[in-house]
């Protein structure tokens, strides 16, 4: 068991990067779970429960220990650079509200790791997966959410959780949506006809009012449709089409703006369209290759 002071601190550290920040359920949910096995840890590796003054005087030993002991449980290189950025940034507060060195802590180096590039759709492919979404539920309404759903993924480069973060209100679709994006970075998104057929279809077939103050896309039983549910349809699909295990709803936004890019977009656009607040995550995210990013460099900025 940790001490109550570790765990308050914990707390009030996640209610400011949730105040302060803008985080999302899912990374205060990751955050809360990569602290309290830090702190389990250190109670443990300590012998005892570790109130804050213990807390400040970590060792460079101690956080190889706990390095080792991630090893030895088959934590893998990214997910163990994961957790120490959780911790190092629980530690960064820590100590800017306790007044101590945290140097131990944030000198900490994460494992290398070779960044895995996204793999988007073909063209082809992708106009596959939104042909064939409607057809993996035997309820006319659900294909006809999936379809929408999928739609607004591959159409407009939503992720999931801002697709299904929608509510009543939002409908029907206008022809620009307000999104509010990762870290509370809101961005203006195009929305193409399709999509906007697509959810005006759903919901006439829907069995739910559209509530204003209701998730605009429902599970059967009525309440905000759940990630796993689209990420099911995706499966099916895969093994309906040939599809390769990459074939994942995010591979939709991953194919919005590689066949965005390749029909000649801008890459500062595309940025903007994600919601990425580095240019690099664009290129990654789209895959381009050195001569495809000159090529746009250059046409962006063309030499005297």
């Amino acid at each position: 068991m940790i001490s109550a002071a570790a765990s308050d601190a914990r707390d009030t550290w996640l209610a400011s990067e949730k105040a302060l920040k803008g985080a999302s359920e899912n990374t205060l949910s990751a955050y809360f779970g990569d602290v309290t096995e830090f702190l389990a840890f250190i109670t443990e590796h300590k012998g005892g429960q570790q109130g804050l003054g213990p807390l400040s005087q970590l060792t460079v030993s101690d956080m190889r220990s706990w390095m080792a002991r991630m090893r030895s449980a088959d934590i893998g290189p990214r997910s163990l650079a994961r957790k120490l950025s959780a911790v190092k940034s629980f530690f960064r507060w820590l100590a800017e509200r306790e007044g101590f060195d945290p140097t131990a802590v944030l000198s900490t180096r994460a494992p290398k790791f070779q960044k895995k590039l996204p793999r988007p759709l073909a063209p082809d492919a992708a106009r596959a997966v939104i042909e064939n979404a409607e057809l993996q539920s035997e309820k006319g309404w659900i294909g006809a959410r999936d379809t929408a759903v999928i739609t607004l993924l591959y159409g407009c480069g939503l992720r999931i959780s801002e697709a299904l973060g929608l509510n009543g209100c939002d409908a029907p679709l206008p022809e620009v949506l307000r999104i509010l994006g990762k870290g509370g970075k809101e961005r203006i998104v195009p929305v193409i006809p399709a999509a906007r057929h697509a959810v005006q279809s759903y919901l006439e077939l829907a069995p739910f009012e559209n509530e204003p103050t209701g998730p605009l896309f429902r599970g059967a039983r009525g309440g905000r449709l759940n990630a796993r549910q689209i990420q099911g349809v995706m499966q099916k699909m895969r093994a309906q089409l040939g599809l390769p295990a990459t074939a994942t709803p995010h591979a939709m936004r991953h194919s919005f703006a590689t066949h965005l890019l390749e029909a000649g977009g801008d890459l500062r656009a595309i940025q903007e369209l994600l919601g990425h607040a580095s240019l690099s995550t664009t290129q990654a995210y789209t895959a381009v290759d050195t001569a495809r990013l000159m090529e746009v460099y250059n046409k962006a900025h063309p030499k005297a």
